[in-house]
């Protein structure tokens, strides 16, 4: 009989958690088949940055017999996902809210609107000030005999992986507040770990980033950056022993 009721609510929270990811997967598929009809618009918009910097008479090519047709709508879905982000953080905020205390749900909810934001803000910076930057140099640069010519599934491929790379890095202040927070690590130690913090933000621009100087430059100087907004609002979210206190009676 015990079993049986331990089962239960195994199996509402299960129920619960399918009827979220149902919500989030078809609020991307409603956003998907909004934008299909705009997909080719959707990848020239992505593919600008290096499209207006190509040398005079290079043009962008398909290696592949249906690339034209489903390198855009790779795109869109992923342009989807990217733009029903904020109504699935509500999914997963519904789903674990429940079990939350009430200052875990007063701290929860700002970090998940300013995930979202700074993700978006990475996305943004990629786009407008990395991309010009890279490919002014990259199409700068000529070899006797070889012809600029790039792929478009190729470069979706490239910026995607930009995008995520910036979109993760400006996620920094979040994860610093989480950490001081938790009680893993205090704002005065992570300020005493400075020098550190900033190799570790190159070596990851090296890591996240393709192997060119300026990409790794670009993402790891907005990290270091970062790291000092976040470390700037942890000091207002240093767990204190009351809390503490307060989940160990409960």
């Amino acid at each position: 009989m015990a079993s049986v009721e331990q089962t239960q609510p195994l199996i509402s929270h299960l129920l619960e958690l399918r009827n979220r990811l149902l919500r989030a997967i078809v609020a991307v598929l409603i956003i998907f088949l909004g934008l299909i009809y705009f997909s080719n618009h959707i990848y020239e918009f992505v593919s600008a940055p290096l499209v207006d910097r190509l040398p005079e008479g290079a043009t962008m090519i398909a290696t592949d017999v249906a690339s034209p047709f489903f390198t855009p709508l790779k795109l869109t879905l992923i342009a989807s996902v990217f733009v029903a982000v904020p109504f699935i953080l509500y999914q997963v905020w519904a789903f674990v809210a429940p079990g939350l205390y009430k200052h875990e749900r007063r701290l929860i909810m700002p970090l998940m609107f300013s995930s979202s934001l700074l993700f978006y803000c990475g996305v943004a910076f990629a786009y407008f000030v990395v991309f010009p930057l890279v490919f002014s140099f990259f199409t700068a640069i000529s070899l006797g005999g070889v012809e600029f010519a790039t792929d478009i599934s190729s470069y979706l491929d490239f910026v995607l992986a930009l995008f995520f790379a910036f979109g993760i890095a400006f996620e920094v202040p979040v994860a610093i507040i989480l950490l001081c927070w938790t009680g893993a690590t205090t704002p005065q130690s992570l300020s005493e770990k400075r020098p550190y913090i900033i190799v570790g933000a190159f070596v990851v621009g090296m890591m996240l980033t393709p192997p060119d100087l300026i990409s790794q430059t670009l993402l790891a100087i907005p990290m270091c950056l970062l790291f000092e907004v976040g470390l700037f609002f942890a000091r207002f979210y240093t767990r204190k022993e009351t809390e503490q206190d307060e989940q160990e009676e409960s």
